[in-house]
């Protein structure tokens, strides 16, 4: 079953104007309270009470103006405690929106279980994908329940046309289905790739045909496929609809497994090959992948889509043309932090409601 459209999805957003007013009272009540020597008690209980309770319209320039006050009648502690639960949120951040400043030029963050949007920029710009591509190839296959121990042969109709990359899988290589799909999706071998699609019921005409059929049936309305690998520079989507193809990949327990490993050897041969995977994040104990796909041609830049548990939520991440391997990563670090500063700062802020 498909996931629910993100259209129909109940989306939080706050006030831009909003955000900057947040930020900008926090800092300015820990700049004052850094300086002040003295405490005021009096300031510092009603600054606390401000705290306590939800912030709007007036209510919420009282808290700032509260949270003022006790800063400059000396208490660096009341400042810190008239500085919100949802304004601590944002000083995580490191735009003046409230948000991470990241550097791939598209980009969604969605909690995957409720659909809550935490992160967008340019998330509806059609751009190139790359071997993000491979996740609807792998999508298909799984669905289509073949045999994976079914072997299947790399012949010349699989080498690269459009980039004349190589492999180190030669015209003559048997492997099984399944291990096809596991280059594919783990260290995004492209004649692995067009393998499947070729040998697909149909061949490789019907099979970008059901890609875009498949596109079409989770609501990816921006995204059109000509070729199962991803070297195609017309191999188009954006990162709101990838969002949804990753949310769907996640259902298939094999999909997860594969791009997941760290893993895998085939023999080609007399030869064993040792493959690895493309996310290094997957090897980083920190992290609690559930599922990724990396991808790159010069036209799309660095390329990065996951589900992984962040603070208890799972969250769908899609990262389109960052300039290199270390800012793609980065901008997932960052990310990481922003989700995990949105939850603590929410159970601060149910705390503080709960006492008041």
């Amino acid at each position: 079953m498909a996931p629910p459209s993100l259209m129909a999805a109940s989306v939080k957003k706050k006030p831009v104007a909003a955000q900057k007013a947040k930020v900008q009272a926090a800092s300015k009540a820990r700049v004052v309270a850094a300086r002040a020597k003295r405490t005021a008690k009096a300031a510092v209980v009603q600054a606390k009470a401000s705290a306590s309770r939800p912030q709007s319209g007036k209510g919420r320039r009282a808290a700032v103006i509260a949270a003022k006050s006790a800063a400059v009648a000396g208490g660096g502690l009341a400042a810190a405690s008239a500085v919100s639960a949802s304004e601590r949120k944002h000083e995580a951040a490191s735009g003046a929106d409230g948000l991470p400043k990241l550097s791939a030029n598209a980009v969604f963050v969605m909690d995957q279980n409720s659909r809550e949007v935490l992160v967008s920029k340019n998330d509806k710009a059609v751009m190139p994908i790359a071997s993000l591509t491979k996740l609807m190839t792998g999508l298909l296959v799984a669905d289509a329940k073949l045999s994976l121990d079914e072997e299947i042969t790399i012949t010349e109709d699989d080498l690269d046309i459009y980039k004349g990359t190589g492999s180190r899988l030669s015209v003559g290589t048997k492997l099984t289905r399944g291990e096809a799909m596991h280059l594919a999706l783990m260290s995004s071998e492209n004649r692995a790739a067009h393998a499947l699609g070729r040998t697909y019921p149909g061949g490789i005409v019907n099979f970008v045909r059901l890609m875009n059929a498949k596109a079409a049936e989770l609501g990816m309305r921006d995204t059109r496929y000509v070729e199962p690998t991803g070297l195609s520079v017309e191999n188009r989507s954006s990162a709101r609809d990838l969002a949804l193809l990753v949310a769907a990949a996640y259902q298939r327990p094999l999909l997860r497994e594969f791009s997941t490993s760290q893993g895998y050897s085939v023999e080609s041969g007399r030869r064993v090959l040792q493959y690895h995977n493309s996310n290094r994040l997957t090897a980083d104990p920190n992290w609690d992948i559930g599922l990724q796909k990396t991808g790159y041609i010069s036209e799309a830049g660095r390329c990065m889509v996951m589900s992984a548990k962040l603070a208890g939520r799972q969250v769908i991440m899609v990262f389109l043309d960052a300039a290199d391997k270390s800012s793609r990563i980065g901008d997932a670090q960052r990310v990481r932090r922003y989700v995990e500063s949105v939850v603590s700062a929410d159970a601060i802020e149910r705390m503080a409601m709960r006492k008041g």
